[in-house]
């Protein structure tokens, strides 16, 4: 998802998103170990994933409290 996309979302979609992504990653790694990663990839695309909607999720959380 693009980062205009990301900022749509509520505080409570962004956390579930988080979620949903850190589970991919952990099962993107346990199948590296298993050598059955098929695009290797797919690993950075999701940690950089999880950063983009971490730092908007901070933005959003930012301007609540002020």
């Amino acid at each position: 998802m693009k980062a205009k996309e990301l900022r749509e979302l509520s505080i409570p979609e962004l956390k579930e998103r988080v979620a949903k992504l850190r589970e991919e990653l952990m099962n993107l790694r346990f199948l590296k170990t298993i050598h059955r990663l098929e695009n290797p990839m797919r690993i950075r695309q999701v940690r950089r994933e999880i950063a983009r909607v971490l730092t908007i999720l901070k933005e959003k959380e930012r301007s609540a409290n002020q």
